[in-house]
Parts: C-alpha cells; sequence; structure tokens
C-alpha cells in the first residue's frame, strides 16, 4: 500500500535539463595555445577595480580543440581566500561537455606564489577530472601585471 502511495507521487519530484548554450560560433571561440593565452583571457574577465581588492576562483572551459567553451566563476571570497566546491567545478565542465579545464584564481596581494590551499585544492581538481575523464590542463595565479601556472613551472 505505501509502494502504491509513493508512486503517485512521481510527478512532485523536480525535473533535471541539461543545457548548453552558447551564442558564439564554434569558429570565433577563442584557442587556448598557452598559460600566456589562458592569463590574457582571463584578465578581459575580470573586474580590474576588484582583482586587487578580494578574490576569486573561475575556470575556463575548453572543448576537443582547446577552444573555450565558456568561462565560470566558481566562487568569490575574502582578501585571503575563497572556498572551491569541486560539485560546482564538475557541475560546470558537465554542463558544457567539456573536455578539459583551466583553473585560475588571483592573489590580491599581488603576490603569484601558490599557497599551500593552491597546491591542495589543484591536487583535489586533478584527482576529480582523472575519475570524470576531464582534464585539468593548469591552474593559473593572476594578478593585473603577472601570473603563475602550475603546468609552466613543472608543478603539474
Amino acid at each position: 500500500m505505501e509502494t502504491l502511495k509513493t508512486l503517485q507521487n512521481w510527478n512532485q519530484v523536480a525535473e533535471i535539463e541539461l543545457v548548453y548554450k552558447t551564442k558564439v560560433k564554434a569558429s570565433e571561440r577563442p584557442f587556448i595555445n598557452s598559460s600566456k593565452t589562458a592569463y590574457q583571457l582571463a584578465l578581459q574577465s575580470w573586474n580590474p577595480d576588484t582583482i586587487e581588492f578580494f578574490e576569486q576562483f573561475k575556470i575556463l572551459l575548453l572543448n576537443q580543440s582547446n577552444k573555450v567553451l565558456g568561462i565560470y566563476e566558481v566562487s568569490s571570497g575574502g582578501i585571503s581566500g575563497t572556498v572551491v566546491d569541486l560539485r560546482l567545478i564538475f557541475a560546470a565542465a558537465l554542463k558544457a561537455n567539456a573536455v578539459s579545464l583551466i583553473m585560475i584564481h588571483n592573489h590580491p596581494s599581488g603576490q603569484i606564489k601558490p599557497s599551500e590551499a593552491d597546491k591542495h585544492i589543484t591536487t583535489k581538481v586533478k584527482e576529480a577530472g582523472r575519475v570524470l575523464d576531464i582534464a585539468v590542463l593548469d591552474h593559473i595565479i593572476i594578478t593585473l601585471e603577472t601570473y603563475y601556472s602550475f603546468a609552466d613551472d613543472g608543478a603539474f
């Protein structure tokens, strides 16, 4: 009897829909071929008035040809840190049908040396990416003047 009652309420659950919409033609998407290219694109997406004020964490979502499907802001935080939720990173990557991603965050202090927390989240995201077959190509720390690339430094 309880099972019958439960089945009668099937229409009272949320419907999940996976949709990726873009207004950018595939031929017009930026192509990422280096950390410098990723840095330059990231700077264009950052608010120059807040890059030295509080920390933000974003991801570049890429297709098989290393063309950018989109930029997703994972989190905004305080002066010295922000919370990075792996589920949000990979929910966005899966929804965009990305095959790879690049993590990017700013350091309001102007220092580009990665912290222990930066190294830890890099390891966690890479491990999760391996499970989901989504390659994590780099983690870039940016300021208005320069950047640090984990991949370029051999820390990847």
